[in-house]
């Protein structure tokens, strides 16, 4: 988790900036929560130099890449793209045709980006919103 979070902090620092205090604050700048079917590591000598979250469908013949992240200390040495490469065929061995991964359209996004388009993804475009709810009356009722 100390990796995801030094990993993560410049995508959690641009949403927290698009989004702003109200919409994003420190308590809700954590990674974590994914329930993957398959973890694959990255090792640097003999530390967890990063590692991708893959999760299958394999009734539906797809795969999805559900995180990856590379130690600050180790980024920008081809680590993501081999990941990212590995998943993949992970998903071919299994009989899998269809591969996605979702990342975010800010700053802190754009290595993610750069390394998904590298290894042939498409973009499609999505929108994501974002709403702070007030907080319920008493009685749980507004």
């Amino acid at each position: 988790m100390d990796l995801c979070a030094r990993a993560w902090e410049p995508v959690l620092a641009s949403f927290a900036t698009i989004l702003g205090e109200d919409l994003y604050p420190p308590s809700r700048r954590r990674a974590g929560g994914y329930q993957p079917q398959r973890h694959l590591v990255s090792v640097t000598g003999e530390l967890v130099s990063g590692f991708v979250n893959v999760t299958f469908d394999e009734h539906e013949r797809a795969g999805e890449i559900s995180m990856i992240a590379v130690d600050t200390d180790a980024q920008r040495q081809g680590i993501a793209t081999r990941l990212t490469e590995l998943a993949l065929d992970e998903m071919r061995a299994r009989g899998i045709n269809l591969a996605t991964v979702a990342t975010g359209g800010g700053p802190g996004h754009a290595p993610a980006r750069r390394t998904y388009e590298l290894v042939g993804f498409t973009a499609c475009a999505q929108v994501w919103y974002a709403k702070l709810l007030d907080e319920p009356a008493a009685g749980g009722r507004r």
